[in-house]
């Protein structure tokens, strides 16, 4: 009965331990995700700046794991090449080790203090950036009291027969420890709790210094495989798989030297659990050393090791990588990002529908089939979107998923009012046959080149979200509106004495400009409705108000 009362008591600090962590990474991103993001993005145009990073980012998460996810999350978003990539998951590496450094030293009567401060900055904070580091105070102290306990915990035990047998199983073979240990970390998600233990552990004695530098290399070898298993598209994989290689390599190189290298570390002040930090520390900056000259061969290797899949240009399928459900600001990157590749498909759908009045039938096919692309890929970010933790999001990311979700599903709508009604009625048109006099002539080709007009800036204010050019693509309503009243008026005068055939050329017409304005009206709703309604500008009624109030 005793024996499982202390492996509730350690299921239960190890449990507190990784929510501590998890409370600091969640509580960082809450308060500075988007800036993380834009500094990690910015930093990606060279391999040392993107190491930097990638050491930074991972210094304030608290977690390689995060910030690799985040790395390949870039990737596979094709927003940054291959080798800045690894270069920041060689960074992180660094980071996570020197956090493990920094929580070895006797800090333990911080914690009380910590987690007070950060409940009065929690509960008394007046902004959302002010509550989330009163988490990470909280995260941080509830770290190293689980740490306290932990220690505590196990300290009895550490000369009992079971212990010595356990112990005695894995020191005798460094593979197995490395192999506990890879497991361990990538089930904890963590290599900074498991090197934690390994180093409370060694200092009390409960495992040799040998024995704590093979389970080292097992937790660094763990936490790399989270990544790779999260990630599905092939540009993110290599990312993951290259950063696999590099710490498997290391590990490789280093497991034969350990006795050797735990006797140089062993007589250093501080004793074993130092000794453990700085073993971890020094491996990754060898690493670092090591493989920043040789990224672009790796590189190559990877590309040849996991090549491209699917036809040329073909845009990856928009998935929701588990590392990114606690990082909204970089899935709302990459949810944008597919979000433009919709523009650019409705884009081409008109450029094939002016084509349709020159060509006759044939671009029909390709704008079917590009309104079929636009409806799934609208669907998966929505989809993508509707997986985000919503109790994650500050109120800047709700907006901008708000955001988001309204300009899929309006060029979703412009998308199929032009394939089911503009491209029929321009094929009934064609076989009339426009021929009345220039200037009753409906430029089609005009309008079907301003609503493309009005696609691109809609697009860009997806991301700029410019109140001045917002006002100007709502104001294109009024064009559209103009146009659609004057051909009603020509309408009804041609009806009084028109043939019969130009009273059903004209009805066609005036059908398609009322099918065009209702494209323009989803494009004006899908980006500059969003923006003015967030700046106070948009009325909720166009009708005038009444001395009594009403509209």
């Amino acid at each position: 009965m005793t024996g499982t009362i202390v492996l509730l008591d350690l299921a239960g600090w190890v449990a507190l331990l990784l929510w501590g962590i998890h409370m600091i990474r969640t509580g960082v991103q809450r308060a500075y995700g988007p800036d993380l993001s834009r500094i990690l993005g910015a930093s990606l145009n060279h391999p040392l700046k993107a190491l930097l990073a990638g050491l930074g980012v991972t210094m304030l998460l608290q977690s390689s794991t995060a910030t690799g996810l985040m790395a390949t999350a870039f990737a596979a978003g094709g927003l940054v090449a291959l080798g800045p990539a690894l270069a920041v998951m060689l960074g992180a590496n660094i980071g996570t080790a020197l956090i493990v450094k920094a929580l070895s030293f006797d800090i333990a009567k911080v914690a009380p203090i910590l987690i007070l401060v950060g409940a009065v900055t929690f509960r008394r904070a007046g902004g959302a950036r002010g509550r989330a580091l009163g988490r990470v105070a909280i995260g941080l102290g509830l770290v190293l009291l689980s740490l306290i306990q932990l220690v505590a915990t196990l300290a009895p035990y550490g000369s009992t027969p079971g212990t010595h047998a356990l112990l005695g199983l894995v020191a005798g073979d460094p593979v197995i420890a490395l192999l506990l240990a890879a497991l361990l970390a990538w089930a904890a998600h963590s290599s900074v709790a498991v090197v934690l233990l390994v180093a409370a552990f060694a200092q009390q004695g409960i495992v040799p210094l040998a024995t704590a530098l093979a389970l080292v290399l097992g937790a660094n070898l763990g936490s790399a495989l989270n990544p790779l298993v999260a990630s599905r598209e092939v540009t993110g994989r290599r990312v993951a798989l290259g950063n696999v290689l590099v710490r498997l390599s290391g590990c490789v190189l280093a497991l034969p030297l350990l006795p050797w290298i735990a006797g140089g570390l062993g007589p250093r002040l501080g004793g074993p659990g130092l000794a453990v930090a700085d073993f971890h520390v020094l491996f990754n900056l060898g690493l670092a050393l090591a493989a920043l000259p040789l990224l672009g061969r790796l590189g190559r290797l990877l590309q040849r090791l996991l090549p491209d899949s699917g036809a040329s240009g073909a845009e990856p399928a928009l998935r929701l990588d588990a590392g990114l459900v606690e990082m909204p600001s970089v899935a709302l990157g990459l949810a944008s990002r597919h979000a433009l590749r919709m523009a650019d498909l409705l884009e081409g759908m008109l450029a094939d529908a002016a084509r349709l009045l020159r060509e006759g039938d044939r671009p029909q096919e390709r704008i079917r089939l590009a309104e079929r692309t636009l409806e799934t890929r609208g669907a998966e970010v929505q989809r993508f979107l509707a997986g985000l933790d919503a109790d994650a999001l500050t109120e800047a990311e709700e907006r901008r998923l708000a955001a988001l979700v309204s300009f899929t599903i309006q060029l979703g709508h412009a998308a199929d009012v032009l394939t089911r009604n503009v491209v029929a009625q321009v094929g009934r048109r064609r076989k009339l046959g426009a021929t009345r006099a220039a200037g009753d002539a409906l430029d089609l080709a005009a309008l079907l080149d301003r609503l493309s007009a009005n696609l691109r800036m809609a697009a860009s204010l997806l991301v700029t979200e410019d109140e001045a050019a917002a006002r100007h693509l709502a104001n294109e309503k009024r064009g559209f509106r103009a146009l659609e009243e004057q051909r009603i008026e020509a309408h009804v005068a041609l009806l009084r004495g028109a043939p019969a055939r130009d009273a059903a050329l004209w009805g066609i017409e005036l059908d398609l400009v009322r099918d065009l304005k209702r494209i323009n009206d989803h494009l004006v709703a899908s980006a500059a409705y969003p923006i003015l309604r967030a700046s106070g500008d948009l009325l909720e009624s166009r009708l005038r108000t009444t001395a009594s109030g009403a509209a």
